[in-house]
């Protein structure tokens, strides 16, 4: 039996192997575009098989086409859509532009399957097969408004479980916050002691920052809800039945079970890539808090011996090669460089975003790559870090108030009592001469030793206001 079959089309004809799902087309994209060696995500997939099987329906319904050929490409195309033929998708995202070829494989597979579901094996020569790749598959449909779409309803596929890995480690943290309530220890600013804070206050400000960045990918994701399917190749339509837009946007929501929008202007929803830059964007802000936490947690847990050591991370895993009993914070490690890549990400799809002309953005295949990289990668490491780090880590309360205890910054609630002035004359003395701040207020004269015990009270100072009274005379 060949290898191989001959197809063709409006190059000529071309070699594609025999066992293959897509045809010539995707052929010729696979030998032109040797690039990555990388492949489309998932995301990207479901989602053009997703437009395959609504617009067959829309399509059916309308009358436009045959109830039999339609019944083979939906079946066919929610077989791709539960992942069946996902080696089938094979072309690099480094392509030509606009998508046409990512565009074409999906047709490809799925007009094969359907001819399969019909009756007529992959082996059969193309003359005679009923679905047409381009005619049936691909009826009142263009790669330029499909691909923008699929950006968008991809992105939306998996909102829901970045949203939901997003939320565990709020909880998480939050939870921490609550078991780190009662440690007090001393405040940090530009590295240097500052006056005291709960480690619980410390946990529940990266909690809120955490349940903040969900409230802004929420809102980004709004705009992804506006689809400009039917805009056909230039916005106009052309092709494309009057009511087929606005059913193609219901039989898409249904898929997502969430409510589309149509779009009130078909042009724009094909020149403007904006929505995924915003969405992208919303997804870098995560990124670079997710950062400021990871590094918050190297440092909190630095040492342990020679660094802070406030928190101790679970160790999961040896840390060196030539040191034993090293161990690393390895999860806040990996969610700095996943994000830092997330970020880049975000950098790529801004500069693609701006680069389309007139009627068509070109540079949407890697827009659409980026996009569902980076939830890709933001949903694993935030799962990982959130069930392998936070839930394990504890607090070291002995070393927290250690720290503490040597903190002359505690003054600073004395600055009500006593002045500014009179509380840097405190603090420099009691870091000159290594004295407790109380013993260096009463030695001065500017309380009795009660009045600096409350004034100085840390646990009272994280609560705010006004800790003391100004001293007698």
């Amino acid at each position: 039996m060949s290898q191989y079959r001959t197809e063709k089309d409006s190059l000529g004809e071309l070699q594609v192997p025999a066992n293959a799902y897509y045809g010539v087309q995707t052929q010729r994209a696979v030998n032109n575009f040797p690039i990555s060696g990388l492949k489309p995500y998932p995301a990207f997939v479901w989602s053009m098989a997703a437009i395959k099987r609504a617009a067959a329906e829309v399509n059916s319904q309308l009358g436009l086409l045959d109830e039999k050929l339609a019944k083979a490409i939906i079946q066919a195309a929610a077989e791709v859509m539960e992942g069946k033929f996902n080696d089938q998708f094979v072309v690099d995202p480094f392509q030509a532009g606009a998508g046409t070829s990512h565009n074409m494989n999906v047709n490809e597979v799925i007009a094969a399957r359907a001819n399969e579901i019909l009756g007529y094996p992959l082996s059969q020569d193309a003359k005679g097969k009923p679905v047409g790749s381009n005619d049936h598959v691909n009826m009142a449909q263009s790669t330029n408004d499909t691909i923008p779409t699929a950006i968008r309803v991809g992105a939306l596929w998996r909102l829901n479980e970045l949203v939901e890995s997003l939320s565990n480690l709020a909880k998480a943290l939050k939870q921490k916050a609550a078991e780190f309530d009662g440690v007090v220890k001393s405040g940090r600013t530009h590295l240097q002691d500052a006056v005291p804070v709960r480690l619980g206050q410390e946990f529940g400000a990266y909690a809120k920052a955490v349940e903040r960045n969900i409230e802004k990918v929420l809102a980004a994701a709004e705009g992804l809800k506006r689809l400009g399917i039917g805009g056909t190749a230039t916005g106009t339509g052309l092709n494309a039945h009057p009511e087929y837009h606005p059913r193609m946007v219901k039989t898409l929501g249904g898929y997502l079970s969430m409510e589309l929008k149509t779009s009130d202007d078909l042009f724009e929803s094909m020149q403007s890539m904006g929505d995924a830059v915003f969405f992208s964007a919303a997804l870098r802000n995560v990124a670079q808090d997710l950062t400021r936490i990871a590094n918050d947690f190297r440092l909190l847990s630095s040492g342990p011996s020679t660094g802070l050591d406030e928190v101790r991370l679970p160790p999961v895993q040896p840390g060196s090669s030539i040191m034993p009993g090293k161990v690393n914070p390895v999860l806040a490690e990996m969610l700095n460089m996943a994000m830092f890549y997330v970020m880049g990400n975000d950098l790529t799809v801004m500069m693609a975003g701006q680069a389309g002309q007139l009627e068509l953005n070109v540079m949407m295949p890697i827009i659409a790559y980026c996009l569902f990289q980076s939830m890709d990668v933001m949903i694993g490491a935030v799962n990982a870090f959130t069930t392998k780090c936070v839930v394990g880590l504890v607090a070291n309360k002995e070393k927290a108030t250690g720290w503490l205890g040597k903190n002359a910054i505690l003054a600073t609630a004395l600055n009500p009592i006593i002045g500014y002035q009179k509380g840097a004359e405190v603090v420099k003395k009691a870091m000159a001469e290594n004295k407790g701040i109380v013993d260096v207020v009463v030695e001065l004269g500017y309380m009795n030793r009660e009045e600096a015990e409350k004034a100085l009270d840390a646990t009272a100072m994280t609560h705010g206001g006004l800790t003391g009274t100004p001293a007698a005379g």
